[in-house]
């Protein structure tokens, strides 16, 4: 009764799922695989290789302040900050976007919003604009403290 083997959890090597539930806030960056679901606040940029099979949603109340980086996003809520999208990006129809779009392919439904640039890229071109996002993002304390006159 208590030794039987068959009533041990089976665990699947599958995509991982990840929740970020209406009443949770993130503060930090984020580096996933899997499957992201953001229904409440992150605030800090989300990252995912762009040869991964990873997926960020952004649900209706769902929002993100920060750099999103992944291979796909489905995004239905607010993102303040720009998106890069290596494979595909889908904007919902109450999806608002506050930054440039940088995508490969792009899905927009009626309703959907961008207050920045939709920039198209290719393969080759999406490491270089991730080079110079990089380039601009260096912290104040990366700067010498003293400058010379």
């Amino acid at each position: 009764m208590f030794n039987n083997k068959s009533a041990e959890p089976k665990v699947t090597g599958g995509p991982a799922h990840t929740l970020v539930s209406r009443s949770t806030e993130v503060v930090g960056d984020i580096h996933f695989s899997g499957e992201l679901i953001i229904e409440g606040r992150v605030k800090g940029n989300i990252y995912a290789e762009d040869d991964s099979k990873a997926l960020i949603r952004v649900a209706e109340k769902g929002a993100v302040e920060g750099e999103i980086c992944v291979p796909s996003a489905i995004i239905n809520g607010l993102v303040q900050g720009d998106v890069r999208s290596a494979n595909h990006i889908e904007l919902a129809a109450k999806a608002t976007v506050v930054g440039n779009v940088y995508y490969n392919l792009i899905e927009m439904v009626m309703g959907s919003e961008v207050n920045g640039n939709l920039m198209h890229i290719s393969g080759g071109q999406q490491a270089e604009t991730k080079r110079l996002s990089a380039d601009n993002k260096k912290l104040e304390f990366d700067k010498p403290a003293v400058e010379n006159n």
